[in-house]
C-alpha cells in the first residue's frame, strides 16, 4: 500500500481478533512515532503499556474492543502554555505515525479519550505535568468499517490576502 492507501483506508478499529501482536512489531511502530515534528525536539511522548489488572480497573464500556494490547500515550506538559499546547499536538503526530505504521501491517487501533477523567488519570498513575492523549486498544481487526462521509476539503479552505 502506499501512504495516500494508508491514510484512506485506516479506521478506528471497533471489533479485534484475540490474536496477539508481537511486542517487536509495536515496538518498531512506536518508534515510527518518534520521527513525528515536535517544537525543539522536546519529545513530549510516553506511552505505558496497561496490563490486565489496571485493564479492568479502567472497566472501559467496551473494554477497547477486546483488543490484545492496550497502550496509553501521554504528553508532557513544556515549561509554558504554548510548550504545552505544541507537545500536545506533537504527541498527537507520534499517535498518527504510530496508528498509520500498524495499519501498514494490518494492525487496527481504537483511540480512546476516557483518561481525561481524574479517576482514569489516577488508575493510570498520570504523574503531574502529564496530559493522556488516548489510551489505544491494538490489535488484528475482525472487521474493517467502511469510510464514513467527510466534507471536501475545498469547503474547508480560506484563501487570505
Amino acid at each position: 500500500m502506499d501512504i495516500i492507501e494508508i491514510i484512506n483506508s485506516r479506521r478506528n478499529t471497533k471489533s479485534f481478533k484475540s490474536d496477539t501482536v508481537q511486542k517487536e512489531l509495536i515496538n518498531k511502530w512506536l518508534q515510527a512515532g518518534t520521527m513525528a515534528p515536535n517544537h525543539k525536539m522536546t519529545e513530549p511522548w510516553e506511552v505505558y503499556w496497561v496490563g490486565e489488572a489496571t485493564r479492568t480497573k479502567l472497566n472501559h464500556k467496551t473494554n477497547f474492543f477486546n483488543a490484545p494490547i492496550v497502550l496509553a500515550i501521554l504528553s508532557k506538559h513544556g515549561a509554558n502554555e504554548i510548550e504545552t499546547t505544541e507537545n500536545t499536538v506533537a504527541t498527537a503526530c507520534f499517535v498518527q505515525n504510530f496508528n498509520l505504521a500498524a495499519w501498514a501491517d494490518g494492525v487496527g487501533t481504537f483511540w480512546s479519550s476516557l483518561a481525561v477523567a481524574p479517576k482514569i488519570r489516577e488508575i493510570l498513575a498520570v504523574p503531574e505535568g502529564y496530559d493522556v492523549i488516548g489510551v489505544f486498544g491494538v490489535g488484528y481487526p475482525e472487521e474493517v468499517n467502511p469510510p464514513r462521509e467527510r466534507t471536501a476539503i475545498l469547503e474547508k479552505m480560506k484563501y487570505l490576502p
